[in-house]
């Protein structure tokens, strides 16, 4: 049975968000592909306050895609819904195709980034916008009351953004759709952006192959670059990767790490990386379509493991129906002692 609460939050605008456990028996042993229910895609997965969080798009057409939801788990197993954590009535420029959040707790705020209107050329309203919330659950309410990216840098159409913290306490943005990717390093309050030492403000780091969908992490002093490639309504949709040793690159393409399985699903993209807190434990969360499916939007949030060789070099991810076992974050396990 789902257990519904409702609750109102009110800013400058007011709208109603919920939260709802997704049914599944306690005794379940693994997460099964999707893990939870409902057309999700480019999901964003992090970790706060001894919970795993999953932020994903909405997938439906356009002019329908005008909200988002976020998911949180104790153990990648038991996933609790919660319903429009921010949506376009509380981001007044955003009409539309509302897309590809990313996260990051800073100073006890939740910095949600996301892609609004799906902009084609500069002089449309859109891009990248922020929005900040005291809970990692929200509500969210608009932080700048414009948009972050609002203009084509590089021929990188601003969409599709990442915020990466580097090891010196910088945040990046990395962000491009068209073929085109971008870094720029962010301001420490996420109002705007500084520039590099020579002065450039957003720098192309494009690798072969690359469309959209850009991440980064870091592991063992070695900076890896993943994106999609292919289109995002196909089946040969795909994530690759490079590696180097600044987050500025260079970055030269190595291979694809995750596709499409004929016995399982298609369309295996747009993805982030869920590290186990100091742990070399990792996780890939992405989005796929069911075999067979032809609606474009008929896309799911999924998850598998990922490992790496001793080289360091990331190896082919197994799409499964199974998913990933149930696992406890420590400071989850602690508490519970």
């Amino acid at each position: 049975m789902t257990r519904v609460v409702y609750f109102i939050c009110f800013f400058s605008i007011c709208f109603c968000s919920c939260s709802s456990k997704i049914s599944q028996s306690s005794s379940v042993a693994s997460s099964g592909n999707p893990i939870f229910p409902g057309w999700y895609a480019d999901p964003e997965a992090a970790v706060f306050n001894g919970n795993y969080w999953i932020y994903p798009t909405y997938s439906a057409p356009y002019n329908q895609q005008v909200l988002l939801d976020a998911f949180s788990s104790p153990d990648l197993v038991h996933w609790t819904k919660k319903s429009r954590i921010i949506d376009t009535s509380a981001v007044k420029w955003a009409k539309r195709a509302m897309w590809a959040p990313a996260i990051v707790e800073k100073g006890g705020k939740y910095y949600l980034f996301f892609s609004a209107n799906d902009i084609q050329n500069d002089n449309t309203v859109g891009g990248i916008g922020v929005a900040v919330s005291d809970s990692p659950g929200g509500p969210f309410r608009d932080y700048l009351g414009k948009p972050l990216i609002d203009k084509f840098h590089n021929g990188a159409q601003p969409i599709d953004q990442f915020v990466f913290k580097d090891k010196d306490g910088q945040y990046y943005m990395i962000y491009g759709g068209w073929r085109h990717c971008n870094i720029a390093k962010l301001k420490s309050d996420f109002t705007g952006f500084v520039p590099f030492d020579d002065g450039t403000v957003f720098r192309e780091i494009t690798p072969k192959n690359y469309v959209e969908g850009p991440f980064m992490f870091t592991r063992k002093g070695k900076y890896y670059f993943m994106w999609s490639e292919g289109g995002w309504t196909g089946p040969n949709y795909s994530v690759a990767y490079a590696m180097s040793k600044s987050p500025t690159g260079p970055f030269e393409r190595i291979g694809k790490i995750l596709q499409q399985d004929s016995t399982v699903a298609t369309g295996a993209g747009h993805h982030s990386i869920l590290q186990i807190p100091k742990t070399d434990h990792y996780y890939i969360v992405y989005h796929r379509r069911p075999l067979n499916e032809t609606d474009a939007n008929h896309r799911v949030t999924s998850i598998d493991m990922m490992s790496f060789d001793k080289k360091g070099f990331i190896n082919p991810v197994k799409i499964t129906k199974e998913g990933v076992k149930q696992e406890l974050l420590k400071t989850r396990k602690k508490r519970a002692s």
